[in-house]
């Protein structure tokens, strides 16, 4: 009871079709329902963004999609609209099982700032209470699945390493986005926090 799978943003915006559309993004899902039937602890994450989020290159004027700015907090990509809390897009692909989940945690709800990570939101220092909830119930051991590979998945690995959990990332569950070499960055990056990559 000390392992935990947490399926990472696995929503209608990040599968083919959707307005921030993961390359194959869909074709893991059956992959993730079968080994959340192997896992005693199941955590969804949620992108949940206000219609107005600071990271939609909409509210910038004069920025297109995948530009990159600072904000307060450090650089941002700006991305199409998406995941708006309550759209057909923020909702989970129809195909993944939620009912098996013990926990289900939204993440970028604050207008002014990103939330990649499963356990912190952009400025790296704003907690989303995961952490908490896996340490009270004495998980040790994550395993993570789900989309983006290059962003929320890294992100969301690299923090929960760094919080002192042994980390398994599945690849092959994964999907990316690969933006402008981001794929081999968060490979690199994952590699050097001690996650493992299978």
């Amino acid at each position: 009871m000390t392992h935990a799978l947490i399926v990472i943003d696995v929503q209608n915006d990040f599968c083919p079709g959707g307005a921030l559309a993961v390359p194959e993004g869909d074709v893991i899902v059956p992959g993730i329902n079968a080994l959340m039937q192997q896992i005693p602890c199941v955590v969804l994450t949620q992108d949940w963004h206000p219609a107005d989020h600071m990271s939609f290159a909409s509210e910038h004027p004069g920025a297109a999609a995948y530009d990159l700015t600072e904000m307060p907090y450090g650089p941002q990509v700006l991305w199409p609209d998406h995941c708006v809390w309550g759209s057909r897009g923020a909702a989970f692909h129809p195909g993944l099982h939620t009912d098996p989940a013990d926990l289900i945690i939204r993440k970028g709800f604050r207008r002014e700032i990103d939330s990649y990570s499963a356990f912190f939101e952009n400025d790296r220092s704003t907690p989303t209470g995961l952490e908490g909830y896996l340490k009270t119930r004495g998980i040790t051991h994550l395993t993570l699945v789900g989309l983006a590979t290059d962003f929320c998945v890294a992100y969301s690995a690299q923090d929960a390493a760094r919080l002192g959990f042994d980390v398994t990332v599945r690849l092959d569950l994964c999907r990316a986005i690969d933006l402008n070499g981001s794929m081999d960055a968060a490979l690199d990056a994952m590699r050097a926090a001690g996650v493992r990559l299978a």
